[in-house]
């Protein structure tokens, strides 16, 4: 017996060590929508050809076959894993970079905001109804600007419909024309919700043909690779790259790390690294690109193994090692726990007299703080100054973080005064290490009113949190009143905001609620991957099984911390647990765990 269970401990370890390594997140191709523009397009990607390499053994083919799939439902729950994102990343907002393309305005003047605020209105009144929303959109009288149209679509940008019936009444509009930004906005909206085609005839409308100038920028198919590599279509995102030709653009070795950078960001970093060698003839080996293969590995992936691959690899191709590429491995080493690797590094980089930049820094402070050794950190972060190396936000964010999830919330309190008397305004993964750690309603609304005094709005991601964390808790009128904030307040919710939302309801019997929020979803025409749809669509059609089950366990419904599980007290009693071998396991079918048989 006791061997059984040595075995079955050093399996355990397998499993982790092999999902460490070799995970990654995928989601099936979905089917595009036909466009409902008024322009028809022949997809530019598709009849264009550079001397450009994509070897067959690749990860992905230009067949584009679908790739396995792993249900949001089973990802690590956000509220209680380790937010590192901005570890060693001085970006910091985890956000898609295509958002700058449609970043608010600064404005603040009165008639703007007015106006702003009567089209956003009107968007989301009149829901599906589009023809009485443009109606009423042109008897308000608001005249178009760029401004209010980059605005209003930042706003609406989860209801692409909406959003799309916006931008065509501006363009009609006498004496206004697109511009180059509005178009971005628009087309980004587009290929996030999936409806490549019509993204493509905007495209087709941007190169004006006869009528005047091309508005069409590399940006433009930048942003389309982006949204391709976002949905893991590594085939079309390639294609793209070869309409930079077709649109008389000068392809350059900038543009292929552009290319690099956005198949790394979305976890397809294998496909990247092989393009690298496949195309070493047209664009060279160098230690940026290199640098763009390894940050995937250690900053996107986290994995170890596959960083020190591609860290030999390096030495092998004679590209050397420079700063980027000891922070992107010690950052990696920091996000595992491996604090003597981090140190070796840190120590290596003077050896070779590379100085530490604020990223190597930042990393470093992160992996003392999570080892316990807050002192060391401190007294780095001193160091860092000494040297003439200015904190950021990112230097603290890495010492609050982990002292919040060790529960040291005084030193994680100072380590936030002390930031604010530096005049650093806090980001929104600060208030995010604090929130993980509250433990009643009142507390995080209490914090959510102060991060909007300090200036920082809570986003998507923030109500994600809280609602599942509301609904571990069983306070179903927070979670609502946390939904109807994303609704009023947010740019309203997008596909995984509602997956949770159901997904929290499911699990404590609501199922009657579950039902109509994932028909409003679909409503919303909110694409989902085919693993966690047909999840969703099992759950909700087991009402006559679960609603028994939960009548019969009123009386013991256990919440177990990350997972909440519901445990049938009927199957509690007609099976002798003392006498059940030990090779039984637990096995989950509609929300309920039950042994196997």
């Amino acid at each position: 017996m006791r061997g059984i269970r040595v075995i079955r401990s050093n399996l355990s370890r397998f499993v982790i060590l092999a999902r460490t390594h070799f995970g990654s997140t995928y989601i099936n191709r979905i089917q595009y929508a036909k466009s409902i523009n008024r322009t028809t397009i022949s997809n530019p990607v598709n009849d264009f050809s550079l001397p450009f390499h994509y070897s067959y053994c690749s990860t992905s083919n230009f067949e584009t076959t679908n790739a396995p799939t792993v249900s949001k439902l089973e990802e690590k729950d956000s509220s209680d894993s380790d937010d590192d994102s901005d570890i060693g990343n001085d970006d910091g907002d985890k956000e898609d970079i295509d958002v700058s393309d449609i970043k608010r305005s600064s404005r603040h003047d009165e008639g703007y905001v007015k106006d702003v605020k009567t089209l956003v209105n009107i968007l989301r009144e009149f829901g599906n109804k589009r023809s009485e929303m443009r109606s009423k959109i042109e008897q308000c009288g608001i005249i178009a600007s760029s401004e209010v149209v980059v605005e209003v679509l930042s706003r609406v940008r989860n209801d692409w419909e909406a959003a799309f019936t916006f931008f065509l009444w501006a363009g009609d509009q006498p004496g206004y024309a697109h511009s180059t930004r509005d178009y971005h906005a628009m087309i980004y909206i587009l290929g996030k919700m999936r409806k490549f085609d019509t993204a493509w005839a905007l495209i087709d409308q941007m190169r004006g043909g006869r009528k005047g100038p091309s508005l069409v920028t590399k940006q433009t198919l930048l942003i389309m690779i982006r949204r391709y590599c976002a949905v893991h279509d590594v085939a079309r995102a390639i294609n793209t790259f070869y309409a930079y030709k077709k649109f008389k653009f000068d392809v350059g070795i900038e543009d292929f790390q552009s290319l690099l950078s956005a198949l790394c960001r979305y976890k397809n970093v294998q496909d990247a690294e092989h393009l690298i060698f496949c195309n070493k003839n047209v664009f060279p080996y160098n230690a940026k690109s290199f640098n763009i293969i390894l940050n995937g590995w250690c900053n996107i992936i986290v994995s170890p193994r596959e960083a020190g691959r591609v860290w030999s690899e390096m030495s092998k191709r004679g590209i050397r090692h420079d700063v980027v590429s000891f922070s992107s491995m010690i950052s990696c080493y920091s996000k595992t726990r491996n604090l003597h690797s981090v140190l070796k590094l840190f120590d290596l980089m003077k050896k070779m007299k590379i100085e530490p930049d604020r990223k190597v820094y930042n990393a470093v402070i992160h992996a003392l703080a999570k080892g316990g050794l807050v002192k060391e950190a401190i007294n780095l972060m001193k160091s860092m100054e000494e040297k003439g190396i200015p904190q950021n936000i990112i230097t603290y964010n890495s010492l609050i973080k982990p002292l919040c999830k060790a529960r040291k919330v005084e030193e994680a309190k100072e380590a936030f005064d002390e930031m604010l008397q530096r005049g650093l305004s806090p980001t929104i993964h600060t208030y995010h290490a604090f929130m993980h750690i509250l433990s009643t309603g009142e507390e995080v609304f209490d914090l959510l009113e102060k991060m909007r005094k300090m200036g920082c709005e809570p986003t998507n991601d923030t109500y994600i949190m809280l609602i599942r964390k509301f609904s571990r808790w069983c306070q179903y009128d927070n979670v609502f009143k946390v939904w109807n904030e994303i609704c009023e307040n947010g740019i309203g919710p997008d596909c995984s905001a509602y997956v949770v939302l159901i997904h929290g309801l499911f699990l404590n019997g609501k199922l009657e609620e579950a039902r109509k929020y994932y028909k409003e979803m679909k409503e919303k025409e909110l694409v989902l991957d085919r693993k966690t749809d047909e999840r969703l669509q099992d759950w909700l059609s087991s009402k006559p099984f679960a609603e028994p089950q939960m009548a019969d366990s009123k009386d013991n419904q256990l919440l177990i911390g990350k997972h909440t599980r519901l445990i049938s007290k009927k199957c509690d009693q007609e099976r002798d647990f003392l006498r059940q071998p030990e090779t039984r396991r637990v096995v989950r079918e509609r929300g309920f765990s039950f042994w196997d048989q």
